[in-house]
């Protein structure tokens, strides 16, 4: 078979599914039936296959796919999905101090060990480049969610699933979900919850690591104790959260530090209008596809104004489906495909004989 009509194999390598409930995992299925779906003609994909493949993705860091890192490249070229870095990690789990310090430089081991890095977000280009990797070998691609998983509702049906969750069908609803931990904003969440008692508020999601967990025992408390118009169902089974987002009227995410958030995207899926903190890492993806704030005053000032004013709250939400059209399919999958194959190439070409547009590939993710 000729190379132009021979398929590659892309083995899928993650064991995200130890730990539900985090975006590492959503982050992990989507990608996977994307490419499956879109670039059957081209690829076959396989996950978790002990032979290895033309390419070898990485989307977790786990130790035992480090020492099979020889044997993959031998066969062929190996991606890593940078979902984290030290300093996102640093508010979400209770490490101690040496503990802290092997995990962070094996990371940076593991990522500097790849032929290629994939980050999601652009601004963890030069944050990766000030550890040492070259900028050269890492591109950037978004997240993408299904619009078979995630899409709106009727508001018929979603004030039935309000009355289904425990919820009143009339009330303005403000949800989030998410790992319960300090770095998410639960506690700040709880905080508004308790100043705007004319709205109702959910947060979905639970303790995905336990008591490492960063907050643990002072959001326990709360768990206990929440304000009356707050509600904690814990974990939420993956095909109950399109249910989830449409019940509410707008995501409220007061994260103090993201990457890339799947549940944004799986929000404006489906036409949920979006709050969240004024950080770094949003202006670069989102544009000005949702709502901000630096402060709890102002989170309050714009749940308020959401609540009161029609035209406000109406071009919240054309703001959210600008951002879900964005981030469509189609537009992904072209990425995609287009460093899956300029990788393959790169395996058969030195890189004086690469063609155009797959330095074209590079430079994307050096200028992104």
């Amino acid at each position: 078979m000729s190379d132009c009509m021979k398929k590659y194999t892309i083995n899928m390598k993650s064991h995200a599914d130890m730990v539900e409930g985090h975006g590492v995992l959503s982050a992990y299925k989507e990608q996977v039936r994307l490419v499956k779906e879109g670039l059957s003609k081209q690829f076959t994909v396989t996950e978790n296959h002990k032979g290895g493949g033309d390419i070898t993705h990485y989307h977790t860091v786990n130790f035992g796919y480090f020492l099979t890192l020889p044997l993959a490249k031998m066969r062929g070229k190996t991606v890593g999905y940078v979902h984290f870095l030290p300093e996102t990690i640093e508010d979400s789990l209770k490490l101690s101090p040496i503990a802290k310090k092997v995990f962070y430089q094996y990371l940076i081991t593991f990522y500097k060990s790849m032929d290629r890095l994939v980050t999601v977000n652009p601004i963890f280009i030069d944050k990766l480049a000030a550890y040492g990797i070259p900028k050269e070998k890492i591109s950037y691609i978004p997240n993408y969610v299904s619009e078979k998983e995630f899409y709106p509702l009727s508001q018929q049906r979603k004030k039935e699933l309000r009355q289904e969750w425990g919820l009143c069908p009339d009330k303005f609803t403000v949800i989030c979900t998410g790992q319960l931990q300090t770095r998410k904003g639960v506690l700040d969440f709880a905080q508004i919850a308790n100043r705007l008692p004319e709205m109702q508020f959910l947060w979905a999601g639970g303790f995905s690591f336990g008591k490492m967990t960063d907050g643990y025992e002072e959001i326990s408390r709360l768990l206990k104790s929440p304000p009356p118009n707050l509600v904690f169902p814990g974990m939420v089974p993956r095909e109950k959260m399109n249910e989830i987002y449409n019940i509410g009227d707008v995501m409220f995410l007061p994260s103090y530090g993201e990457l890339f958030p799947m549940t944004i995207l799986e929000a404006m899926s489906c036409n949920t209008p979006i709050l969240l903190r004024d950080i770094d890492v949003y202006p670069k993806i989102l544009m000005d596809f949702y709502l901000k704030a630096s402060d709890n005053q102002g989170f309050e000032n714009c749940l308020r104004r959401m609540k009161d004013d029609p035209d406000y709250y109406k071009a919240a939400k054309e703001a959210a489906h600008r951002g879900h059209m964005f981030y469509n399919a189609s537009h992904v999958l072209s990425m995609w495909e287009e460093f899956y194959t300029c990788l393959i190439q790169e395996t058969r070409h030195s890189e004086k004989s690469l063609p155009a547009h797959c330095k074209a590939v590079r430079e994307k993710g050096i200028s992104a």
